[in-house]
């Protein structure tokens, strides 16, 4: 498997180990030796010597088995992987001019900036990085940097403590998970819950005592390009699930719900993105009474197995840290019992030398081509529309308007403007992620082609509309 970045390829290891002494039982004694085993040396290749290297892998480890308990939020800071990066901040390039107007100096509220030698010079004791300097110069002679985990999270939520590590605030964290796909150095993670999955599957005694049933997200499509979804079906019963279900299928409920209360309400917020719905709630919250009251996706197709399969275990299988964050929910947990990335799937099979492309495929089939493209930031909005011809419901007695937000940038502009009555649209559908739900943190691989993937995956499906997905499931 080729991964994006060098730091998944870390991530995967420690995944892959800790998976493969789990199915052996033989974690507590086999992890001793395990960071020597993956970093071997004696010669560093990363850090400044193995003996780091080796510590650092030492927390990946931890991580792949849950991280710290006693932090609820499911993205942490690997400390001692956060030193590689130069600080951040304000500071004055080759370009000042020495010019006599100061206006950089004029602007600082805290005095913060001198001349020495007819350049600026910036006390970094006294800056408080409000930027006004930056704006004075006309030579834009100052600059701000920020750190790339600063720069991925459009929330705010992290910052440089006082030993200069990143560090978060939980009350803005949205658990998107983009500082963890853009760290260079693999300093922040999602925590996993892979050994919850790997007990789940044991101690159904082969599906006998409960059935395990696996849900995978529609973005399934734009991953794994070294094999076919059928094939990765098969992957998932071989490593020991009783049946696969599309998420998807939860999609083309969700959309069909969505339409009626919205045709209801005339205004709504999608459900579908856990970590859209969190940063309403945390950052617009006057805007929260108009979220959607249904489920997600996962929760709406969780709770109908659950249904038809009373006391079996699900598990969530998509490219989503923000998952793990539902999961918790008080109105999911119940339905919810474990939730995997992809990342941590292709780990899965690897544990368990599960060679996809070896395996013959088993058709994937529940869902419509509408349910499929919520994949895609714009997908819902497409559904919701087709939902509302199949509904019956009229242009005279609701016409769609919908504003689809690709990513919090977009997603908080549109806030903004509901919330100052000025937005023309009557359904906003935010997706946290960059091109949606295929631009997952838990992916595998983030290429342009997974747009593509997902639409042509979407025209696969049997079933060409909602209706017909759905009418079987007398939801």
């Amino acid at each position: 498997m080729v991964f994006d970045t060098q730091v998944q390829e870390l991530k995967y290891q420690a995944l892959k180990e800790v998976a493969a002494l789990a199915w052996e039982d033989n974690l507590a004694r086999g992890l001793l030796g395990s960071a020597a085993r993956l970093v071997p040396g004696p010669q560093p290749t990363m850090r400044c010597c193995i003996y780091k290297e080796r510590a650092i892998m030492e927390e990946r480890l931890r991580m792949a088995m849950g991280g710290d308990p006693e932090n609820d939020n499911v993205i942490e800071v690997i400390d001692i992987a956060c030193d590689e990066c130069p600080v951040a901040g304000i500071r004055v390039t080759e370009s000042c001019r020495g010019c006599i107007a100061h206006r950089c100096m004029n602007a600082c509220p805290k005095g913060a900036i001198s001349i020495v030698n007819h350049r600026a010079v910036i006390d970094q004791e006294k800056c408080i990085e409000c930027g006004r300097c930056v704006s004075a110069c006309p030579y834009s002679a100052i600059v701000k940097s920020s750190r790339p985990c600063e720069n991925a999270c459009k929330v705010g939520a992290i910052h440089m403590d006082e030993n200069k590590k990143a560090s978060i605030d939980n009350s803005k964290c949205i658990a998107c998970g983009a500082c963890v796909y853009q760290c260079p150095f693999g300093a922040i993670s999602d925590k996993s819950f892979i050994l919850d999955c790997i007990d789940l599957i044991q101690k159904s005694e082969n599906n006998q005592k409960y059935q395990v049933f696996a849900i995978v997200a529609p973005s399934i499509s734009s991953q794994f390009h070294h094999a076919t979804v059928e094939q990765v079906i098969s992957g998932l019963k071989a490593l020991g699930f009783f049946n696969v279900v599309e998420v998807a299928l939860g999609a083309d409920m969700v959309a069909w719900r969505e339409a009626q209360e919205l045709a209801e309400k005339k205004f709504l917020t999608s459900s579908c993105c856990p970590a859209f719905v969190d940063y309403i709630r945390k950052s617009f919250p006057d805007m929260a009474q108009h979220i959607s009251h249904n489920l997600s996706p996962m929760g709406e197709i969780a709770k109908y197995i659950k249904r038809i399969h009373p006391g079996c275990k699900v598990v969530f299988i998509g490219p989503c840290t923000a998952k793990k964050a539902e999961r918790k929910q008080e109105r999911v947990k119940d339905l919810v019992d474990c939730v995997l990335t992809f990342e941590e799937l292709q780990a899965l099979f690897d544990s368990k030398e599960i060679d996809l492309t070896s395996l013959p495929g088993e058709a994937l089939d529940n869902a419509s081509y509408f349910g499929r493209v919520f994949a895609r930031s714009g997908g819902l909005a497409v559904a919701v529309e087709e939902a509302l011809k199949e509904c019956g419901i009229s242009p005279e007695e609701f016409t769609l308007n919908a504003i689809s937000c690709n990513g919090i940038t977009e997603c908080k502009a549109a806030l903004l403007r509901a919330s100052k009555n000025v937005l023309p649209n009557n359904f906003i559908e935010g997706m946290a992620c960059e091109s949606g739900c295929i631009g997952g943190a838990g992916c595998i691989t983030h290429g342009p082609k997974s747009k593509a993937d997902v639409d042509k995956y979407g025209h696969e499906a049997m079933e060409k509309t909602i209706k017909d997905a759905i009418e079987i499931l007398n939801f």
